[in-house]
């Protein structure tokens, strides 16, 4: 049975498990552990999760398709008129040609141009063509817009640079049996078609932008399918071009992004569950293994049948893509008293996402070193055989588990879930513990500020994104909250003296949650009215770098400066001998 009873969605190659062979259906049920391996806590804590309820509906995203199907012959026309033809029983098709000419007496639609631009997914693919013509009518001076459902691309280059294009864009491979393979898709790629929106985001937790200096941009430098971009403060995400993976919300610093597919309390409950099931029944130094349902999957059903396969600790849980693993998830395990968490890939994994995972695990790491805990917690797996499976697990040696397990459950917010995780291992360690130092990019930390250079301006109270830097209301006061700083750079961006250095660490404790002060200084008084604006320090800085300007050479304009804005009009009006940059420009 599949683990992630939290999953609505089939996995990729088990749509039914009628076709599935008994043997491998059997090895599944023993969490991928070969026949001969005795692992009964193991067979009763997967048999408890269907003692689980149900998780709640996934809002889902939908595609329609009517069958228009753009070839773009780019440099193989005849390869490219050939599937044409092929699909042409099938699809409404249309084959573009640089040059024309392709189409005498066959079944599609015949046009010549060059692609200059496309956008879109499933059934809305927007082309831009130049020179577009239809038979031997003259070419177009203007760009054409045309749109189409799906597309199969034989351009040597491919008209999307992504990781990963969007779904309903074939790009022509080289070997003729994938070629048929993709035929094959294309001709079952019409009708109307739903999948899970996997995504939530909470734009007022965003850390991204704030008055155009950019912050946290982690979420859009992660993702390959292109789907998330900027829109002003914050992010936004075209849930037709996600395609679930989840890194989004993984490197996420603030849990602005979230994975919804299943969501994190689901996946809690399912950690909570195996673990305590599992201790029960009298197993010892439980190891959660998160993998895919594709080729992790088959790689582990390989080396289950080849006699290898997972050691009776590993409980198997399976995702829809490993890169949603992030650290609340980690952490969470542990605290329910995991030995370890395992991530195994099989190497369909993009590279960018094992260096997600492998940053978190070493963040996690450095947590729970710093709370004395000994020993490997987190490891990544790569494995492409058999053997390379049962020799990483066997080079794994558990290490210590805690002794009283959580039984809070995870909450959907991150920063909460790994908050509570974090409070609860730091009761078990061996010594009270006031802060650990964190690795870069961590998204814990302090701010400091260097008061030499701080003039108190309050322009990182108005960047932070998370209120961890706040000022004192009626007073010339910064203040600091560090449970809600994430590290994004907003406050050290936007700062005019380059006076705030970001220092990753987390505090544990009341002090992470109390507002400290950063800075403080003297409120300056209007010299007329005695009103109090800015402060002294702001006002001294000013003063020194403007004072050699032209423009504020005469006693008069350096006096002004020290006025409040209703002072300094008055002033200005009352100089009638004054000349004034009102003047400038004027009738003689």
């Amino acid at each position: 049975m599949t683990l992630d009873e939290m999953s609505t969605a089939p996995r990729p190659g088990a749509e039914s498990g009628s076709h599935i062979p008994q043997p491998l259906l059997n090895l599944e049920a023993r969490g991928w552990s070969a026949a001969s391996v005795d692992c009964a806590p193991k067979l009763a804590a997967l048999a408890s999760l269907s003692r689980l309820a149900p998780p709640d509906p996934v809002a889902s995203v939908s595609y329609r398709s009517r069958g228009n199907l753009l070839v773009i012959a780019g440099d193989e026309p005849q390869r490219a008129r050939e599937c044409a033809v092929a699909l042409a029983r099938s699809l409404h098709v249309t084959v573009l040609h640089p040059e024309g000419g392709i189409a005498d007496g066959a079944p599609f639609d015949s046009w010549s141009g060059r692609v200059e631009g496309v956008t879109g997914y499933l059934g809305e693919f927007e082309i831009r063509i130049a020179g577009l013509a239809h038979g031997a009518g003259a070419p177009a001076e203007a760009l054409t817009p045309a749109r189409f459902d799906l597309l199969l691309d034989f351009s040597q280059e491919p008209l999307f640079a992504m990781r990963q294009p969007p779904q309903g864009y074939f790009r022509a491979p080289p070997g003729e049996a994938s070629l048929q393979s993709a035929l094959a898709e294309l001709r079952e790629a019409v009708g109307e078609f739903e999948k899970p929106r996997y995504f939530a985001l909470r734009e007022n937790l965003c850390a991204h932008s704030r008055s155009q200096v950019e912050g946290c941009s982690a979420c859009i430098d992660i993702c390959s399918t292109q789907a998330i971009s900027s829109a002003g403060d914050h992010v936004k995400v075209d849930p037709h071009l996600c395609m679930g993976c989840g890194a989004c919300a993984t490197v996420c610093p603030s849990g602005a992004m979230s994975y919804q597919f299943p969501r994190v309390a689901e996946r809690g409950a399912q950690l909570r569950q195996l673990v305590a099931v599992y201790r029960e029944a009298g197993g010892t130094d439980a190891c959660i293994v998160f993998h895919d349902g594709g080729a992790a999957r088959e790689l582990l059903a390989a080396s289950a049948a080849a006699g290898h396969g997972l050691p009776a600790r590993a409980l198997p849980v399976e995702t829809w893509h490993v890169a949603s693993t992030g650290l609340d998830l980690m952490l969470g395990a542990i605290a329910y008293g995991a030995s370890q968490v395992v991530v195994l890939s099989a190497g369909s994994e993009d590279r960018e996402y094992l260096a997600a995972l492998r940053a978190q695990m070493a963040i996690g790491e450095a947590i729970l070193a710093g709370l004395g805990h000994p020993g490997r917690h987190f490891a990544l797996i790569e494995a492409h055989d058999a053997a390379s499976v049962a020799a990483a697990f066997d080079a794994l040696a558990p290490a210590p588990n805690a002794a009283a397990p959580a039984t809070f459950a995870l909450s959907n917010d991150k920063r909460t879930a790994i908050e509570f995780a974090v409070e609860h291992l730091a009761k078990l360690a061996p010594a009270p513990v006031a802060e650990i130092a964190l690795p870069a990019g961590a998204p814990y930390g302090e701010v400091r500020v260097d008061r030499d250079k701080c003039t108190m301006c309050m322009a990182c109270v108005g960047a932070c994104p998370e209120s961890a830097l706040m000022d004192g209301v009626d007073r010339p006061l910064l203040k600091f909250v560090e449970r809600n700083c994430v590290q994004c750079g907003l406050c050290e961006a936007t700062c005019p003296e380059s006076a705030i250095e970001l220092v990753p660490r987390l505090l544990l404790g009341a002090p992470a949650r109390e507002a400290r002060q950063l800075n403080e200084t003297q409120p300056f008084h209007c010299i007329r009215c005695e009103k109090p604006f800015g402060t002294k320090q702001m006002i001294d800085t000013m003063l020194g770098r403007l004072g050699a300007h032209g423009m504020f050479s005469r006693p008069e304009a350096l006096r002004r400066l020290q006025m409040c804005g209703d002072c300094r009009v008055i002033d200005m009006m009352s100089a009638k001998g004054e000349v004034s940059v009102l003047d400038l420009g004027g009738a003689p």
